[in-house]
């Protein structure tokens, strides 16, 4: 592998005109489109009770996997380590990014999500503490996401 892994970003501080160095990012997936989306009801508005049907006649959603990283001097992430909290029993997780995404199949959802409180100086220095992005993956796919970040505002693209 080129030492880059398939799910990249780049954090650019549009406030200073310069690379966020030093921002702690969360990968977190996958999950199944179809399980988290707005446009999975039939009509706008309606909530749909959970499912009747027995147990067995759903398969399990796959555990999520949680990737860290931290932006380099260049605001990029270029890739990630297997995220491992302070309240777990103190095991490792043992799985790299490829593994995760060579196991998928059909697309799914991501979710990036970048510490910007830290970043600022704290929760009172900017509106939004932290920077959530979701976006799809498909089967093999390689994705860039950058993000132009101020203490009031963010905005995202799929780069390339």
């Amino acid at each position: 592998m080129s030492g880059k892994d398939r799910i990249t970003c780049h954090v650019l501080d549009t406030t200073a005109g310069r690379p966020a160095k030093g921002i702690r990012v969360r990968l977190e997936g996958p999950c199944s489109p179809a399980n988290n989306s707005f446009s999975s009801s039939s009509s706008a508005g309606a909530v749909e009770a959970p499912s009747s049907s027995p147990p067995g006649n759903k398969a399990p959603p796959a555990p999520i996997k949680a990737f860290e990283s931290q932006t380099d001097d260049d605001g990029r992430v270029r890739s990630w380590l297997p995220y491992s909290s302070e309240t777990s029993s103190g095991e490792v997780p043992i799985y790299t990014l490829d593994d995760v995404l060579g196991e998928i199949k059909g697309p799914s959802r991501w979710t990036l999500r970048f510490d910007t409180a830290s970043y600022f100086g704290g929760e009172h220095a900017t509106f939004f503490p932290e920077a959530t992005v979701v976006f799809r993956v498909e089967e093999g796919g390689q994705y860039h996401v950058p993000l132009l970040l101020s203490p009031y505002s963010y905005t995202t693209y799929r780069g390339s």
